[in-house]
């Protein structure tokens, strides 16, 4: 039986992955972790308890150890790609990396994106590592075979969390509150700007797709849903779930972007308030079949019905809460400056 080994293997995105290598049995699926969420893994799957970031002591662990396919999802900065290269070269007959589709050019010179898109962005010091995390394996494979796969993931979302544009430190729970209690909610530029949502699920299906595939060896994968939406439709579709009226409150990205703290130069202006299109023509030709089959209004159900159901996932965000009064009081306050000035 071929042998995975995913640092991490207990996030949004590597959760699913997990599950779908543990149930489709094709794997001996290894995960080294600090085990903070063993209690979530299948009882297939074994674990290597170890920060990835004591190079010495994981060195140590794996001594002796060979792997067909071996995945970092938790690799953020150049530094972390150059440990695992160093750790795993020539021990793994497949590397993959968890990249993301942020690093893709902005501004975006089109909608359309695909796996030829130029790879820049200025407003997003975590997409311009992502890049050059890329840059530092794609040169090892081309000067010394290193065999890297790379994925760019979008915006994707499990069961615990609705994904949104604009939230604050502690998540989206405190916009589906502001729902609730019937508050107006802050949608970035008018709402009619595309996007994308990703189920974990679907996610799992492209990825387990390329792992051990000759075809995914030197090369970079997208993988996200072919559903095209606008934030208008998202906001509604999570609205029309909760049961409540959506109010929204327009706001220009440029605007929150300065009048916070919360880092939305990079999520907003450099990833979510850009339209994009994603061609996943290249991941269904590298893995036939793939289809992702969570509609946006199936998923988020799933997920709202969850974050409902515990307590524990509904973490309030006070701070935010206040500062988003604020900046819809600010914007009434010269909305009627200027209408009295007329």
């Amino acid at each position: 039986m071929k042998k995975a080994l995913f640092i991490g293997g207990t996030g949004t995105i590597s959760t699913a992955i997990t599950r779908k290598v543990a149930k489709d049995g094709e794997w001996e699926l290894w995960l080294l972790n600090r085990g903070n969420r063993s209690d979530i893994l299948p009882r297939e799957v074994k674990v290597i308890n170890a920060d990835i970031n004591d190079e010495e002591d994981v060195a140590r662990k794996l001594e002796g150890t060979e792997w067909d396919c071996v995945c970092d999802f938790i690799g953020f900065v150049p530094a972390q790609v150059e440990r695992d290269y160093r750790l795993f070269k020539g021990r793994t007959r497949q590397y993959m990396y968890i990249s993301s589709a942020s690093a893709y050019q902005k501004p975006v010179p089109s909608p359309w994106i695909n796996e030829g898109t130029a790879l820049a962005n200025p407003y997003w010091q975590y997409s311009r590592d992502k890049i050059a995390c890329e840059e530092f394996l794609m040169k090892k494979y081309r000067e010394e075979g290193y065999p890297v796969t790379i994925i760019r993931p979008s915006h994707t979302y499990d069961e615990r969390s609705v994904p949104l544009g604009v939230h604050g430190r502690n998540g989206s729970w405190q916009v589906l509150k502001r729902m609730l209690e019937g508050k107006p909610v802050i949608i970035h530029g008018d709402g009619t700007s595309l996007w994308t949502m990703t189920h974990n699920s679907d996610f799992a299906k492209g990825f387990t797709g390329l792992m051990g595939n000759p075809h995914a060896i030197g090369t970079a994968f997208q993988i996200t849903n072919d559903e095209t939406l606008t934030w208008n439709q998202i906001y509604t579709t999570i609205a029309d779930v909760l049961g409540v009226e959506l109010k929204p409150y327009y706001v220009a990205s440029d605007y929150l972007a300065a009048t916070s703290d919360y880092d939305l130069t990079g999520s907003l202006i450099g990833d979510k308030a850009c339209s994009v299109i994603f061609d996943n023509t290249k991941l269904k030709r590298a893995v036939p079949g793939f289809t992702p089959s969570v509609r946006f209004e199936q998923g988020i159900r799933m997920t709202i019905e969850n974050v409902l159901a515990h307590p524990s996932l509904q973490k309030e965000d006070p701070e935010f809460d206040a500062w988003c009064d604020r900046v819809i009081e600010a914007l009434e306050e010269a909305k009627k400056k200027l209408q009295a000035a007329l």
